[in-house]
């Protein structure tokens, strides 16, 4: 258990010193903004290209990802069905939601939970993957290609096109390349790249905790009801779903049918609030479901544990 608590405890500190620096205004006000575009831009492509790099391309196509890929894709279609019926939301900010519902934190916590729950850190790698090669380039493919209301909608080859124009998509890209080809980069090229994908996950929670400063009450005001359906399909329909076709469509059993049920319940990834801020489309959508998903995913991974392990 020391392994999970201390993940989580680790993002909370981080968050909490941003919520200091927010509140000391030392950086200025546009520094969460500048803090999320340098991660964004910059380090994360850095960190998903050292991901990749050391990845095996073919854990991808395991049998698992029939339940994490299965369960974050109907996960997302339900938020973006249900939210359009109620709210009828414009599709950038439906994007936002669905992300929200569906993109776990595979890489922070995702590696703790699975070393203490499943004794195996790789079993995080099929989602990770899928999440990085499909999901991130087609939510972020529909955030950069909205525009203001009056300007001209983007065009479907626009839209097909602007994640080979995203830098995660490009790190992501350059990763696989990297791994496929079994080459070693020697450290004269690797060090500088680790230091700068070093700032990914920190300048993220940085910026996600200075954001916490002055806030409203999670899930308050016109957004909680958007907020509640993002959590509640996060945190309980997302791995009830991941289970339902681990089991009877997968045919999965044991230590493997836990793996894809404790992955799809992992709390909302820090990257969904990274996307969200720097194209300014649902912040505080992303920003309600990271913490409340997070908090209460403490509770339901110790059950699934116990239920399944």
């Amino acid at each position: 258990m020391s392994g999970v608590l201390g993940g989580f405890a680790a993002l909370a500190v981080v968050i909490a010193v941003g919520w200091v620096v927010g509140r000391s205004g030392i950086l200025g006000g546009g520094a969460p903004a500048i803090l999320s575009r340098l991660s964004f831009f910059v380090a994360t492509p850095a960190l998903l290209f050292l991901t990749l790099g050391e990845a095996d391309t073919h854990a991808v196509l395991s049998v698992a990802l029939v339940g994490t890929a299965g369960s974050a894709v109907l996960a997302a279609l339900l938020y973006a069905g249900l939210a359009w019926w109620r709210w009828r939301l414009p599709a950038a900010e439906l994007t936002t939601g669905a992300l929200a519902t569906s993109y776990v934190n595979a890489g922070n916590l995702g590696v703790p939970v699975s070393v203490y729950i499943l004794g195996d850190a790789s079993y995080v790698a099929p989602v990770l993957l899928f999440q990085v090669l499909v999901m991130a380039p087609v939510g972020l493919a529909v955030l950069a290609g909205s525009r203001a209301e009056g300007e001209k909608a983007p065009t479907w080859r626009e839209l097909l096109m602007q994640p080979l124009r995203t830098p995660v998509v490009i790190g992501c890209a350059l990763g696989l390349l990297l791994a496929a080809s079994g080459a070693e980069l020697p450290a004269t090229v690797l060090e500088p790249v680790e230091l700068i994908a070093a700032l990914a996950v920190p300048a993220a929670l940085l910026a996600y905790g200075m954001t916490l400063h002055g806030a409203p009450r999670p899930a308050a005001g016109e957004l909680a009801g958007q907020v509640w359906l993002a959590v509640a399909l996060k945190n309980v329909a997302m791995p009830a779903i991941a289970y339902a076709l681990g089991r009877w469509v997968a045919d999965l059993d044991g230590v493997a049918l836990l793996a894809v049920v404790v992955t799809s319940a992992l709390p909302t990834a820090q990257n969904v609030f990274v996307y969200a801020a720097t194209y300014d489309r649902g912040t505080l959508l992303a920003r309600d479901v990271i913490l409340l998903s997070t908090v209460l995913s403490v509770p339901v991974l110790v059950g699934i544990a116990l239920l399944l392990g």
